[in-house]
C-alpha cells in the first residue's frame, strides 16, 4: 500500500502542474472579448480587424502543431514547456505597451506560438505517463484550458474597472504563467528526457480517417472560438455592461469546465464514445437557437446549454482520436495532426462571424450558421464506430 502512494503521489503532483500549464492557453485569448469596446474606444478596430485577435492565434497554433512535436523531441518535455511558457508570458505581459492594432495582434499570434507547443505535446505526454487514465487525464487537461478561460474572462473587466486600463486587464494574466513555470520547473525529475515521437513514415495526410476527425475537431472548435471572441460583445450590444457580459461568458466557460470533468469520466466507461458526443451536440445546437430566438429572462439558460455542450464535446474529440491507436507514439502524432488542420479550420470562424456582422449589422446569422454545422456534425458522430478504428489504422 506503502508503495503505491508512493508511486501516485508524483503523478499527482505533475497532472498538477499540466493543470497550471493549461491554464495559460486561452487567458491571451479570452481577455479580449470582455474588453473589446473599450479597446475600440482606444484604438481604432472594425469587427472583421478584432477578430483577427482570435483567428490569428488559433491559425499559429494550427500551423505550430506541425513541427511541435518535432521540436519537442529535439528540446525534451521540460525545456519545450518553460520555453512556452516563457513566450505566453512575454506575449502577455507586452500589451501592457501596446499603441496600435498591429501592436495587440503581433502579441496574439506571438501567445499563440507558445500555446501550439504545448497543446502538440501534452496529449502524447499524457497518453504515454498516464495510461491507464487517458480520458479522465484528457479531461483534467482540457478542463483546465478552459478554467483559464473561466477565470478571465470573468476578472478580466473587474482589473480594467479597478486600474483605469483595458491594457491591464489583458497584461495582469502575465502571472499566471510566471506561476506555472516556477511549478512546471519543480517537476522536472517526473519527466520523460525527451519526447517520443512517431516515425515519419506515420504521415497522416493521405489517411481519410485521419482528415475526418480534423474536420470533426475543427468544427466544433470553431463553435469554441467565435464564442469566446463574440459571445460578449454581442450581449454588450444587447444593452448588458462590459463587467456583465464579462461574467456571462465566465459563466459559460465555468460550465464548459464542469462539463469537461464530468463527460470524458461517464464516456470513459465505454470505447463507444458517439451518445455522449450525440448528446454533446444537441445541447450546442439548443444553446445557439436559444441565443437567437430565447426569451430575455431565459438570458443564463443558453450559455449554460452552450458550456455544458462544448465543454464536453473539445476533449471528447480528442479522446476519440487518442482512441483509434493503442501506441502512444502514433497517437500523440495523430492528435497533432488533428489539432494541426482543426484549428486552421476554426481560426476561420471569428473571421467570418466579424465579417457578419459587419455587413449585416448582427451576430445572429453567425449563430445560425454555427446551428447548421453542429447539424453537418452529428452526421459524422455515425462514423465513429469503435469497432472500425483498427482497419483505418493499418
Amino acid at each position: 500500500m506503502e508503495n503505491v502512494r508512493a508511486t501516485a503521489r508524483p503523478a499527482v503532483w505533475l497532472m498538477l502542474a499540466i493543470s497550471l500549464v493549461a491554464l495559460n492557453l486561452r487567458p491571451s485569448m479570452a481577455a479580449v472579448g470582455p474588453l473589446l469596446s473599450a479597446i475600440r474606444a482606444d484604438i481604432p478596430l472594425s469587427f472583421s480587424l478584432a477578430s483577427l485577435l482570435t483567428m490569428l492565434p488559433v491559425m499559429a497554433m494550427g500551423l505550430a502543431m506541425f513541427f511541435g512535436l518535432g521540436i519537442s523531441q529535439r528540446l525534451g518535455a521540460q525545456r519545450t514547456v518553460l520555453l512556452s511558457l516563457l513566450i505566453i508570458g512575454l506575449a502577455t505581459l507586452s500589451r501592457l505597451f501596446i499603441e496600435s492594432a498591429a501592436e495587440l495582434i503581433a502579441s496574439a499570434v506571438l501567445a499563440g506560438i507558445g500555446i501550439a507547443l504545448i497543446q502538440a505535446l501534452m496529449p502524447v505526454l499524457i497518453k504515454s505517463r498516464f495510461a491507464d487514465n487517458v480520458a479522465l487525464c484528457m479531461g483534467v487537461y482540457v478542463t483546465s484550458i478552459m478554467g483559464g478561460a473561466a477565470l478571465v474572462a470573468s476578472f478580466a473587466p473587474l482589473v480594467m474597472v479597478q486600474t483605469g486600463s483595458w491594457r491591464h486587464g489583458l497584461a495582469i494574466w502575465a502571472i499566471l504563467a510566471l506561476l506555472a513555470l516556477v511549478f512546471w520547473w519543480s517537476q522536472r525529475g517526473q519527466l520523460p528526457a525527451s519526447v517520443a515521437t512517431a516515425s515519419r513514415k506515420d504521415s497522416f495526410f493521405a489517411n481519410p480517417r485521419a482528415w475526418l476527425l480534423a474536420i470533426f475537431f475543427g468544427l466544433g472548435t470553431a463553435s469554441y472560438t467565435c464564442v469566446l471572441a463574440w459571445l460578449a460583445p454581442y450581449y454588450v450590444e444587447k444593452g448588458w455592461s462590459e463587467q456583465n457580459a464579462g461574467l456571462l461568458l465566465g459563466f459559460l466557460t465555468a460550465m464548459e469546465v464542469l462539463s469537461g470533468l464530468v463527460v470524458p469520466a461517464i464516456a470513459n466507461r465505454s470505447r463507444d464514445r458517439r451518445a455522449v458526443l450525440m448528446v454533446l451536440l444537441g445541447l450546442i445546437i439548443a444553446g445557439f437557437c436559444g441565443l437567437i430566438l430565447g426569451p430575455p429572462h431565459l438570458s443564463l439558460l443558453w450559455p449554460c446549454l452552450l458550456g455544458l455542450g462544448i465543454g464536453g464535446l473539445f476533449p471528447m474529440s480528442l479522446i476519440v482520436s487518442l482512441d483509434h491507436l493503442d501506441n502512444p507514439q502514433r497517437a500523440g502524432a495523430l492528435t497533432a495532426f488533428v489539432q494541426g488542420i482543426g484549428y486552421l479550420i476554426a481560426g476561420l470562424s471569428p473571421l467570418l462571424a466579424g465579417i457578419v456582422r459587419d455587413q449585416l449589422g448582427s451576430f445572429e446569422w453567425a449563430w445560425w450558421s454555427l446551428t447548421a454545422v453542429m447539424a453537418i456534425m452529428l452526421l459524422m458522430v455515425l462514423r465513429f464506430d469503435p469497432r472500425h478504428y483498427p482497419r483505418h489504422f493499418s
